[in-house]
């Protein structure tokens, strides 16, 4: 895998292939044991792939090795425990795209859970993120791989600008404004970083990805977004339960060209979906991504009216060590 790859007419992501299951040093990076997990899965060729590093305390003042690491992994993001209370089973995490650090990462969250609880056993944890502190709820029932549930930060959402924003968006995606669903409006939303969320008038649009990878990054630098969180909604009812959706995340500023799951902005859309009104008593949305991109993955996105935050759940498995 590389680091950066530039789109195709399939918009493929950069983590379709697996690197070896530990990183070899270089000479300006420590040797540290990478784990690697694919998330919202149960095959580790689906979901979307992260490494973990359940020990990077010698890294926790070295943000250009864990950026070198995470490049040479070649996943949209690997995590970096910093620092660790064994006994309140609380951890600094961090984690980094191979271009840069990212506030807050959900796939990568799910899959260090899970790395955890079959290191040390199902139950709660404590990630302190710069985003602020996500608990995570990991399970084990013993038919198929761990569950982990992180709770979010609070979210919010906003509309998003037309002329700044929307416009300048749909131009780098090749999309009109015809493409977009009118019932779901353009929206910037966040659940530890920002999102810019679009709805899909038709699934077909959805599938047919091919966007200008370079107009893209610069729009989302200029705007401080993660990732564009497209969806199409595959129920006609919003405010029912079980309400399904198929998404997918490009993410030129990390450095791949689409994400296979994207916890981050599934916890973002939550907000989203509260704000328009469309979350009535308690309410699972089931997401459907990596479809298009021959990595499936499912994610559920529980919300409430009255709590500002989503919970994100999902599997993870580890993905066979190599030669």
């Amino acid at each position: 895998m590389t680091a950066r790859t530039e789109p195709t007419k399939s918009a493929t992501s950069v983590a379709s292939t697996t690197p070896t299951a530990r990183t070899a040093p270089t000479a300006s990076t420590p040797d540290v044991d990478v784990l690697h997990y694919s998330a919202f899965t149960t095959r580790p060729d689906g979901g979307n792939p992260a490494g973990v590093v359940l020990d990077a305390a010698a890294l926790a003042n070295d943000d250009a090795a864990m950026t070198a690491i995470a490049a040479r992994v070649g996943y949209s993001e690997t995590a970096f425990i910093t620092e660790r209370d064994e006994t309140a089973r609380r951890y600094r995490l961090r984690y980094f795209s191979p271009l840069a650090e990212v506030a807050f990462c959900g796939h990568a969250t799910i899959a260090t859970a899970v790395a955890l609880a079959e290191r040390d056993g199902p139950g709660e944890l404590v990630f302190d993120t710069a985003s602020g502190e996500i608990r995570v709820e990991t399970t084990a029932d013993g038919d198929g791989p761990p569950r982990a549930t992180l709770t979010s930060v609070p979210t919010r959402s906003r509309p998003a600008d037309p002329g700044t924003e929307i416009e300048p968006t749909l131009a780098a995606l090749g999309w009109s404004a015809d493409d977009l669903d009118p019932a779901l409006p353009p929206h910037v939303a966040f659940a530890g970083n920002d999102h810019l969320v679009l709805a899909a008038a038709t699934r077909e649009r959805l599938a047919d990805l091919d966007y200008d990878f370079e107009a893209l990054d610069a729009v989302m630098r200029r705007r401080g977004w993660t990732t564009v969180h497209l969806v199409w909604r595959e129920t006609a009812d919003g405010a029912t339960a079980n309400v399904a959706f198929h998404a997918r995340d490009p993410f030129p500023v990390g450095g791949v060209v689409e994400d296979p799951a994207t916890g981050a902005a599934a916890a973002a859309f939550g907000g989203y979906l509260r704000v328009l009104g469309l979350v009535d008593g308690q309410t699972r949305i089931r997401i459907r991504q990596g479809e298009d991109m021959g990595r499936p993955s499912d994610l559920l996105l529980d919300i409430t009216p009255d709590d500002p935050r989503s919970r994100v759940s999902g599997q993870a498995v580890p993905i066979p060590r190599t030669a």
